[in-house]
Formats: C-alpha cells, structure tokens, sequence
C-alpha cells in the first residue's frame, strides 16, 4: 500500500523553476504533527502543506503550514498552491472557492481569469515604528525606516538596487525578534510598485523565494505611502515572483499563479 501523495507547486510564477516551491501533501484527516514535521523536513522546502477535509463541511479543508523547523501560523505561497492542487486534482470543482481553516481563522481562495487564484488573507499592517539600529547593522546598508507587524520587521531602504543588492549577515537578522525581515523599496523597474526580499532565519528559512504572507504587511504600507489600494509587488529574490495585492480594510486580497513540477507519494511504511 502506498503513503500519501505529495504535489510540489511552485507558486507566484506562471512557469516552472520560478516563484516559490512549496510540497502540498493530502490527507483523509487529521495527522500527528510530529509526523508532519518529519515530512516537512524531509520536503526540505520553506513549506509544505497538509491539507485535510473537515467532516460535513463540503469545501472546507483544514490546512496547517510547517518549514524544515516550525510549524507557522500564516503561509501565502503554500495557500496558493494548496488551492491549486484543490482544483487541478479534482478535489474541488473548479467553479467553487476554496475555505480553510488555519492557525490564522478562516481563509478562502477563488479561481479567476488568466490562471490567477485570489487568497483573502488578514492584513497584519505595521503596528509600530522600532529603532532601525539592528536591522541596519544585520543588512550592511542604511535603513529609511523599520516598523514591527505581527509577525515581521519591515524594512525600508533607499532603492530596488539596494534591495537587489543585499547579503545579510544571517547570524544578526536571526537574533532580530521577529519572524522575519521584510526589506522593501519602491520598484524600478517596470510592472512593479514595489519590491522586496524576504528573510526569515530564526525559523530556519534564510531567504524565502516568494512570501504571500509578507504582503499582508508590504501591501498596508505601500497603499499607505502611494495613496492606493491596488499595487503589484515584486519580490527579487533569484527565483522572483509576482504578487497582486488589494488592501480592503483589514484583510488583504493576494493574487497570484501557480504551476505543477512533481508528483510523488511517500513509501509504504512512511505514512503517519
């Protein structure tokens, strides 16, 4: 007898090898999470997902997010590609959105044109300004601003190219409190109105491809500095990706595609 089947997606790209890879592993219900630890380090991505159907609720799933080192609380990449694997494996028909239910309260997910799915997330906006010493010292560059959300530390700095630029001092962003460090300038180049590179070492990721979840945070403060609610990010990592964002009060509506690379299924004796 086989294990459970695990889809690798890679999300906020609309081709393979770009945007963020994230393991989507289906299961008939709820599971140790131990277990689901062992497989996400064994996924060894910044995340893998494990979606499971809740009893007599048609179209809702509970979905639980872990990295190599931690289970989290909020994940916009492996969101995506869960949703994605939602429809394109016929567990949901393509016309109805997806629900889930997570560590963050309800989210959904809705199929648009183009291949472009919509999350409707909770927007963790900045709370308060905090001293740009630390940030600063960890990046090696001048820091314009730093502001403390629920989860992460912003970081504005002065250009994309800065931004590009970066080689963090690892060691010093991890002993930031915070979850991550989200470094952001406004965009150059063209299709962007800002960009970003996401670090978040303290939860063993040192640079995340692509992070839904950070834009809960970017987008609240970029609507707030260009005056709108409707912005595309993009985040510069060496994978790169595209995130459409749309601040309506406090929830964030992140849109983005996503693509298969592989298929596979854990071996018998490996299941939980």
């Amino acid at each position: 007898m086989s294990g459970p089947k695990i889809v690798q997606v890679d999300a906020f790209t609309d081709r393979p090898f770009a945007g963020n890879p994230a393991a989507v592993c289906f299961l008939p219900g709820a599971v140790d999470a131990r277990w689901m630890q062992d497989v996400a380090r064994e996924m060894n991505l910044s995340e893998t997902a494990f979606l499971a159907p809740e009893p007599g609720e048609a179209g809702t799933f509970g979905l639980r997010w872990f990295t190599p080192a931690v289970e989290v609380d909020l994940c916009g990449h492996a969101t995506l590609a869960s949703a994605h694997v939602l429809w394109e494996d016929g567990h949901l028909a393509p016309d109805l959105p997806a629900r889930f239910l997570t560590r963050s309260g309800p989210l959904t997910a809705r199929r648009g044109d183009g291949g472009w799915i919509a999350l409707d997330f909770p927007a963790t906006p900045v709370e308060r300004e905090v001293d740009p010493g630390p940030a600063a010292e960890a990046l090696g560059v001048p820091v314009r601003y730093a502001g403390r959300g629920r989860f992460d530390l912003l970081v504005e700095v002065a250009d994309e190219a800065t931004v590009r630029g970066l080689s963090p001092d690892m060691a010093r962003l991890a002993a930031i409190p915070a979850r991550g460090v989200l470094v952001t300038a406004p965009a150059s180049a063209g299709g962007g109105d800002f960009a970003s590179r996401c670090f978040f070492p303290s939860v063993g990721i040192a640079e995340d491809p692509v992070t839904g979840s950070a834009h809960c945070t970017l987008g609240p403060f970029w609507a707030g500095r260009l005056g709108r609610p409707e912005l595309v990010g993009l985040q510069v990592s060496a994978r790169g990706g595209v995130v459409r964002v749309r601040v309506e009060g406090d929830r964030v509506i992140l849109g983005g595609q996503a693509v298969t690379t592989f298929r596979g299924e854990l071996a018998d004796g490996c299941g939980p």
